[in-house]
């Protein structure tokens, strides 16, 4: 069966256990370091539309991969412009994934006030907000669906999860009309 859904951004996190002289690391091309705003360094690698937060502790927020390879290859990148301004870091770095979103199609109409009534764990305010909101009974992840039948994912931290949240949301969906 074909997937219903496609990742569209991984959030993760990276502990490289070295400071970095954000001062230095500024003067690269692609970066915004404006202390006084915020105390991370912003670096896009607009090649990859991947971003960087970087912080002077060595700890890296990474967003606008759409998978861990993306995250890999982009990691590859900062260390080359890391080397650039006199910082060598050494192995045992790890990404750890905080949050993929991913969007999707249900490839039907949804009645979405018939869901909101028969489907616990859901916010539906039309006035608001045009989609429904469905939170995954012990689950991190969230859904937000709207009546043309596509999706948002958010809250999952593997593929995995996303696929058995699929299978939940789309029995629940079944089970509505």
């Amino acid at each position: 069966m074909a997937k219903l859904y496609k990742v569209e951004n991984i959030v993760a996190s990276i502990s490289l256990k070295v400071q970095i002289p954000l001062n230095k690391l500024k003067k690269l091309p692609n970066t915004q370091y404006d202390p006084e705003q915020f105390p991370g360094l912003v670096l896009r690698l607009p090649d990859m539309h991947v971003t960087f937060l970087v912080f002077g502790s060595g700890k890296l927020v990474c967003t606008g991969g759409r998978s861990r390879d993306d995250i890999t290859v982009a990691m590859g990148k900062l260390l080359k412009e890391l080397k650039k301004v006199g910082v060598n870091v050494k192995s045992g770095w790890k990404i750890e994934i905080q949050n993929i979103v991913a969007s999707g199609n249900l490839n039907r109409k949804l009645d979405l006030n018939k869901i909101a009534y028969s489907i616990d764990e859901t916010e539906y305010n039309p006035e608001q907000f045009p989609g429904l909101v469905y939170k995954l009974v012990n689950s991190k992840i969230t859904f937000l669906l709207f009546g043309t039948g596509k999706i948002v994912c958010t809250g999952a931290k593997n593929i995995s999860e996303i696929d058995d949240a699929i299978k939940v949301l789309t029995d629940a969906v079944k089970k509505s009309s």
